[in-house]
């Protein structure tokens, strides 16, 4: 898999090699012993900025001021080429520069990834000539704005410093500089971007514009070493190592140069005078907070999927700018130093991690789990199993598919196309069941586990990420396939098949002539939702039929072509005009209550998903709007409730009635998770109530099985049996006036991934239920559809939601009463935790350690409520204003009190 020739950077039409730079007056193998040295030819910071970086910095820089600075640096140093990678969503140039000292050959250097093109004596000399590549990426959270200051300050010392230790950081690295991943979120304080992601948990999933063009400019220089830096509560600064748990398909090399580059980081902590020598440990921290497990961070997935040392940094925001600044920058050139130092061994080990990888995968071989941190043990062991293949089964949602199949491919996964039905005699099937003699039909996708990049397939694929131990602050399972729901499966067994290697994956018509009169195509993926919705915005008829939906094929012009073979949905000709039930465009009112900001949560993730990807416009409705009946509300067709903290919405009796008018003259109200479900019990709108959660109930973001009535609308396109993603979701009892869509098995089918804890609370509860009230209705989602926008599945049904017709005919109940069910379901008082879009915080010790546990938190909060299951005490933190982990201001130093004081954690949830 020999990547093309490309020029050092970027393209040698649009970009000029990297020149070798004398470091003093024409010489290139003398260097200054002054530190203080540099070409006056390359502005510093200071002068171009008018005030200085680090040490006595009083302001953050401007992404403005950035991007000159990056200009004028580009222009006056030979050493550095600047370019820019893409745009926000804002449209923002997301800028980077390219640093070094001599000329080097990235092909060669993206060569050491694929060992089947390159024997190991090629590979020393390689590891010898060639330079290694580091990263220093900054600002992902708009608001941490400190690590895009400091890279300007180690910018300029690569540009314009004449000593030895820049000769030799230039010497043997490419360094490239990416300031601000998050232009549009700096220039808002906030963390999120403008659609409100959060652009360190969308790496796998490169949603959004500044992720996926980041990630192939990674492929282009794809580096051995990545720095994330980032702020956090408090004063202190993190660096690896790092939290348990660690993906056991991450491999030991970089694991080992995180480790070695943390003990450089606390030398260059002590060198700078960041620290003295009695108080080091208040300084900085290791292990603690921030793990390497979720596939979606700037740390794991350069780890797993480019094999490099990838380390998040993080530096209290409550220090000041010039402290924080200036503690960045010793750890940005601590790490250039060591890697500079250790980069002829980086290299090699470099290519081994490749050969290991496609050995493990021709044995069938996962990494076992390991823990790092001192006194932790595995907990969950990764099965003694053998996965020699994964296959992606063809027979329904083939846009979805062929959207995981080139998800893969642009992480340099080869995948291969079936030609012939393939017999697989020992299969396991997602969803923990296995099978005998499994038909693989041509045109499923083959996936061997034989090549480089094994770790990337099994961390992204896997049915489970085994987690060897109980700490999370983001979700513990993302398994592509399971998020699709895709049928897919995997064996240990040797298999031959004819295939072929997929180079471009692609939909479209399948055909041409001029006697067709209309084309047809499934609805059973989210991207086919996608394709209706963009078809009805550009105003063509399109009518579901008994094949799925038709469109006339007059209007199949170059341009809707295009658009479905983006999207991988088949339109197959017929000679028959296009004939069925029109479906019309609807008018969506996106729900924005009390507290809820254009980027907040799933509000966000609706302006991306029904705004920006299926292209509908979203009329906002606030909380006036319906209780005074005003237009902006009645003119809707579809009213989407989002999730939010707030049971009622607000609503008065007066729009309460005014809602459930509303929905019996024929509109569908959809509600999401936490808000949108309890708004509409509140209302009156449905019977179900919510099941009380066991004290220790735990789900961390995991995938459950689900049974589906395929006979409702809002299930169109799905299987009887299915999967969806709960992240501590509330539990639905059943509904009783409506139909319960999707469900929780009851019996001995129910399956999980993940971690859980007392997950058989989720036994027999509604997933979705659709709720009539005169000639519309109620759709109801426990969970939130619009995760991260990566969740397919979901997304399909949220997009029959939205252009289904009511469940029924017109129901009997009066619009302005309420069914006597549903008032008592009204009448129920609304859970104590209301939550929100994330989670409380919890803390599982022994019973016998609560009494001091319970001494150490209560030096931070008043709040915290305990319950004891067997010998477990589980000590809950509010979390009213939704913060991460990270983003407490007290959790960290709480959870190193406990450390200190030697009482161990049974598991935390941030």
């Amino acid at each position: 898999m020999r990547l093309p020739q490309l020029a050092l950077f970027l393209t040698a039409a649009l970009i000029p090699s990297l020149a070798a730079t004398p470091a003093i007056a024409g010489s290139r193998t003398t260097c200054s012993t002054d530190p203080a040295a540099h070409l006056s030819s390359v502005p510093s910071p200071e002068t171009f900025l008018g005030f200085p970086l680090g040490l006595g910095q009083q302001r953050v820089v401007t992404n403005g001021e950035i991007r000159d600075y990056l200009s004028a640096v580009d222009k006056s140093s030979d050493r550095v080429v600047t370019g820019t990678m893409g745009t926000s969503v804002l449209g923002q140039p997301l800028k980077y520069a390219v640093v070094g000292g001599k000329k080097a050959d990235l092909d060669e250097i993206r060569s050491l990834r694929d060992p089947r093109d390159l024997r190991a004596e090629q590979a020393r000399r390689i590891a010898a000539h060639e330079p290694a590549i580091v990263w220093i990426a900054g600002n992902v959270h708009g608001g941490e704005t400190s690590g895009a200051d400091a890279s300007l300050k180690t910018l300029y010392e690569l540009a314009a410093g004449l000593s030895c230790d820049v000769k030799k950081r230039n010497d043997n690295l490419i360094t490239v500089i990416l300031p601000t991943q998050n232009p549009d979120g700096r220039d808002a304080n906030r963390r999120q971007n403008e659609f409100g992601f959060d652009l360190n948990r969308d790496w796998f999933a490169r949603t959004q514009p500044e992720t996926d063009s980041k990630l192939e400019l990674l492929r282009r220089y794809p580096p051995q070493v990545f720095i994330d830096a980032h702020e956090m509560g408090g004063q202190r600064y993190f660096f690896p190592p790092n939290a348990d748990p660690i993906h056991h398909e991450i491999a030991d090399a970089p694991v080992d140069w995180i480790n070695r580059i943390g003990e450089a980081n606390k030398a260059a902590f002590g060198y700078n005078g960041a620290c003295t020598a009695t108080v080091t440990t208040e300084c900085y921290f290791n292990y603690d907070v921030y793990d390497l497990f979720y596939m979606g961070y700037g740390d794991t997935v350069p780890a797993t999927g480019f094999g490099a040392a990838g380390m998040t940094y993080e530096k209290g925001s409550a220090s000041a700018v010039q402290d924080r600044v200036q503690q960045q920058f010793n750890t940005q050139w601590a790490t250039l130093g060591w890697a500079a130092a250790n980069k002829r061994e980086v290299l090699n080990s470099y290519y081994k991690i490749w050969s290991d990888a496609l050995a493990e995968g021709r044995a069938g071989a996962l990494e076992p789990n390991e823990v790092v941190q001192p006194t932790n043990t595995v907990q969950f062991p990764v099965p003694d199993i053998k996965i020699r293949s994964y296959f992606l089964m063809p027979g329904r949602q083939l846009g979805d598919v062929r959207r995981l199949v080139e998800r893969l491919r642009r992480m340099d996964v080869e995948v291969y196309e079936i030609k012939k039905p393939l017999t697989v005699r020992n299969a396991r099937v997602f969803g923990g069941r296995s099978g005998t003699n499994v038909k693989v039909p041509a045109g499923a996708y083959w996936i061997p586990m034989e090549q480089p990049q094994k770790h990337w397939i099994q961390a992204t694929l896997g049915e489970d990420p085994y987690v060897p131990f109980p700490y999370f602050y983001d979700v513990s399972s993302w398994s592509n396939p399971l998020l699709m729901g895709i049928d897919t499966l995997y064996t240990g067994d040797v298999v031959k098949p004819r295939a072929e290697l997929v180079k471009r994956i692609e939909g479209g018509r399948t055909g041409t002539a001029p006697r067709y009169g209309s084309y047809t195509y499934a609805l059973d993926s989210a991207s086919a939702a996608q394709l209706t919705f963009q078809l009805l915005g550009q105003g063509v008829a399109v009518v579901r039929s008994s094949n799925g939906a038709a469109v006339p094929a007059a209007a199949v012009t170059p341009a809707v072509d295009r658009l479905a073979r983006s999207l991988g949905v088949n339109l197959t000709p017929r000679y028959s005009p296009a004939k069925g039930e029109a479906v019309a465009l609807p008018d969506v009112g996106l729900f924005r209550g009390t507290g809820i900001s254009t980027t907040s949560g799933s509000y966000g993730e609706a302006r991306y998903v029904l705004g920006q990807r299926w292209g509908l416009n979203l009329t906002p409705v606030t909380t006036a709007d319906i209780n005074d009946n005003t237009a902006a509300f009645t003119g809707r067709t579809v009213l989407l409730v989002p999730d939010g903290s707030n049971a009622t919405g607000g609503l008065t009796a007066a729009g309460q009635a005014n809602l459930r008018n509303w929905i019996a003259q024929g509109r569908t109200y959809i509600g999401l998770r936490n808000e949108g479900t309890r708004l509409a019990r509140a209302a009156g709108l449905t019977s179900t109530t919510e099941k009380p959660k066991p004290a220790d109930y735990l789900v961390i973001g995991s995938h459950l099985r689900v049974d589906v009535d395929t006979s409702s609308a809002v299930a169109s396109g799905r299987p009887a049996e299915d999967f969806e993603f709960n992240n501590g979701d509330p539990i639905l009892n059943p509904s009783t006036t409506g139909t319960n869509v999707v469900t929780y098995p009851s019996d001995d089918t129910f399956w999980h991934n993940g971690y859980t804890v007392h997950e058989d609370t989720l036994k027999g509860t509604s997933v979705v239920v659709d709720e009539p009230t005169g000639a519309g209705h109620a759709v109801l989602f426990a969970f939130n559809p619009l995760f991260r926008a990566y969740n397919e599945s979901g997304l399909q049904l949220l997009a029959n939601a939205v252009l289904s017709p009511a469940a029924a005919a017109p129901s009997t109940l009066r619009a302005s009463g309420v069914d006597p069910a549903r008032a008592a379901a009204a009448a129920e008082p609304a859970p104590a935790n209301l939550g929100g879009e994330w989670r409380p915080s919890r803390l599982q010790v022994a019973v016998g350690d609560l009494a001091r546990t319970q001494s150490l938190v209560s030096r931070y909060t008043d709040t915290a409520t305990v319950a004891i299951v067997g010998d477990s005490a589980y000590l809950t933190i509010p979390n009213p204003e939704g913060l991460q982990f990270d983003e407490h201001p007290f959790l960290r130093d709480l959870v190193g009190d406990l450390q200190a004081a030697a009482i161990p954690l049974r598991s935390i949830v941030g």
